[in-house]
């Protein structure tokens, strides 16, 4: 027979019987010997078997020697099957259980990163950024002196970014609406809200590397209000976008939208001196 399916069918039986051995401690009574079990899964890398199992002791093991390694164990194998949601609750059950526990740390910390794991890219809606952002800060504030300070705080800023990013990308599409009105239920203008995006988004993350990208979209939708607006409020908005792109320039003397600003300042001189 060929060596090749040879292997093949060694291995399945192989497997075949760990299920079958698997099966038959998860169908036990026994829970000091599940428990054993679960524990020898974890070491071996089997997380989602570990954590079947756990699941199954883990309140039979309260108020025992086992209570606080089962539950903390039970919360890194849902960590490191990639069960997130289930992940940050066992850890958030750990540190609510035992908040001067041997794992109390750890725990706090990993309801964070669990967190953190499951975050989505930055256009979609960023509620479990926000949550994130709100694990890593309340580790940093109970453990000021933390193992894992140093990762807590570079997760805070990349969480942070997202959140920046989250509103550029709002803005962004705010100004690619430009004239259309369908989405302005209640009578506004894209620009307006491309503006007020962008501005709220400087106060609130005054710091963030994007703030000449929320600057070009202010610059470019001041100027285009200006363009669209009826003829009692043109001369307003042009001195307005006049004034924009003036402060621009000089916040951002070697943009690449220098050219741009300088062209809008010429358009907007040619209606304020009339």
């Amino acid at each position: 027979m060929n060596k090749s399916i040879v292997a093949i069918i060694f291995t399945a039986l192989v497997f075949s019987g760990c299920a079958n051995e698997f099966n038959r401690v998860y169908k036990t009574n026994d829970n000091a010997f599940k428990y054993e079990y679960a524990k020898e899964c974890f070491a071996r890398g089997k997380y989602v078997r570990a954590s079947t199992l756990l699941q199954d002791v883990v309140l039979s093991m309260k108020g025992t020697d086992n209570a606080q390694e089962s539950l903390f164990m039970l919360a890194m194998s849902e960590y490191c099957s990639k069960e997130y949601d289930g992940a940050s609750a066992a850890f958030k059950r750990y540190f609510s259980s035992y908040p001067k526990g041997e794992y109390a740390e750890m725990a706090q910390f990993y309801v964070g990163q669990s967190l953190y794991m499951s975050t989505p890219e930055p256009r979609l809606d960023q509620s479990q950024t926000v949550s994130a952002i709100s694990a890593f800060q309340e580790y940093l504030d109970l453990f000021p002196d933390a193992r894992y300070k140093a990762i807590a705080q570079s997760r805070l800023f990349e969480l942070q970014d997202k959140l920046v990013k989250k509103e550029l990308y709002s803005a962004q599409l705010y100004y690619n609406l430009g004239q259309y009105f369908g989405n302005c239920t209640y009578g506004g203008n894209n620009y307006e809200a491309c503006i007020i995006t962008a501005q709220n988004a400087l106060k609130d993350y005054p710091y963030t590397s994007l703030r000449e990208q929320f600057a070009v979209l202010i610059m470019r939708s001041k100027f285009e209000l200006a363009e669209q607006s009826v003829e009692e409020k043109k001369l307003d908005r042009y001195q307005d976008a006049e004034d924009e792109c003036y402060g621009f320039i000089n916040e951002y003397p070697d943009s690449k939208e220098k050219d741009t600003a300088e062209q809008f300042i010429k358009k907007c001189k040619q209606i304020t001196k009339n």
